[in-house]
């Protein structure tokens, strides 16, 4: 049985993301004498003149908006590229909309955003019919675990019991509902709420609003040196793609010069983290107010489960396809490459 309680998850108030109105624009008004006419010299105009096109276009930021459930360890790419000037680098300004995970696909085919992070939640509404591709998989494998009260102790203890995901049809959702199916357990002794995010998820049980939830690092460590603790790691239980890069098909035709670039510079960060270890686990600390031992552990998960080119593993895809299955009619011979584009990849150039 599935509530919906209209949690909210936010970001750290330095961090806090909002929504700009594009047309706050201020026409600025020039006024001149009226005999005035200024004279440039010739070879001033012609070299104006003679300025490629791209050179100028270059000159103009490309704006990005991101969406993000709430604060999580996988995005540290996206924060990376955003706080050491990576985007800057390639000329993108980027801006971070805080919104749950399920209304995200709708708002990036809207153009109310231009990508969102979750690779389930995208093949998932792209198999559904909404017009959306893949274009960046950071993961092969995913580092959620059950964390719960110290009273439960076996997975009958769930029964009757309240537990906190993230959203309908999250991974948190997969993984747990996989965990009450491998223990026999019927889905409607278990009532769940939706928080919209791991850090909500994370205050639910805290809190002491839920007996359990599914979390990810350092939230699970966290968690664990506040009392709870970790009954199961469920990463194995089913195959979920986790954190990538996910736009609309109009982006793409649209504004393919603009993906190109934000995919290299999150794909930098990437690297970025990977070189970085120190500094990492220190934005850690300072991101997740956790300890330096809890930073360390969640750095070390993070950089375990990173893949080498941002691909999507074909065995995790046809995996959670057949998981799909299970709750909707998809074709057996569905063509899995009409929602991804790994092409503008560093490794595939």
């Amino acid at each position: 049985m599935i509530e919906d309680r209209g949690l909210r998850s936010s970001f750290p108030p330095e961090r806090e993301s909002r929504f700009v109105s594009p047309d706050r624009v201020s026409a600025a008004s020039v006024s001149r004498k009226k005999d005035f006419k200024p004279r440039l010299p010739l070879r001033l105009i012609l070299a104006f003149l003679l300025v490629p096109v791209n050179v100028l276009a270059a000159e103009t930021a490309q704006r990005i908006r991101i969406g993000f459930p709430s604060l999580a360890f996988s995005y540290m790419p996206f924060y990376i590229a955003q706080e050491k000037g990576i985007y800057k680098k390639y000329n993108i300004e980027s801006e971070y909309i805080q919104m749950g995970t399920t209304i995200q696909p709708q708002a990036v085919v809207n153009g109310n955003i231009n990508y969102f992070t979750s690779v389930s939640t995208g093949i998932s509404a792209a198999v559904a019919g909404l017009p959306l591709v893949i274009v960046i998989n950071f993961c092969d494998t995913s580092p959620w675990v059950l964390v719960t009260h110290k009273d439960i102790n076996k997975p009958q203890d769930f029964i009757g019991k309240t537990v906190a995901l993230s959203g309908v049809r999250t991974s948190p959702y997969y993984f747990f509902h996989a965990f009450l199916k491998k223990f026999e357990i019927n889905e409607k002794e278990v009532t769940a709420i939706n928080t919209g995010g791991t850090a909500d998820s994370f205050r639910a049980l805290t809190s002491n609003r839920v007996v359990a939830t599914v979390l990810t690092p350092p939230f699970d460590d966290k968690a664990v040196s506040l009392g709870f603790k970790k009954f199961m790691q469920l990463g194995d239980l089913a195959d979920i793609p986790y954190v990538g890069l996910v736009t609309s098909q109009n982006e793409l035709k649209n504004n393919r010069e603009s993906v190109r670039r934000t995919i290299t510079a999150v794909m930098e960060s990437v690297a970025w983290l990977r070189a970085n270890r120190a500094e990492s686990v220190k934005m850690i600390i300072d991101k997740f107010k956790v300890n330096q031992p809890e930073a360390e552990g969640t750095y070390a998960t993070l950089i375990k489960i990173l893949n080498k080119d941002g691909r999507l593993n074909p065995k995790v895809a046809r995996g959670y396809l057949d998981l799909l299955r299970q709750e909707r009619p998809i074709p057996p011979d569905f063509d899995l490459q009409k929602i991804v584009d790994f092409s503008m990849l560093p490794s595939a150039r």
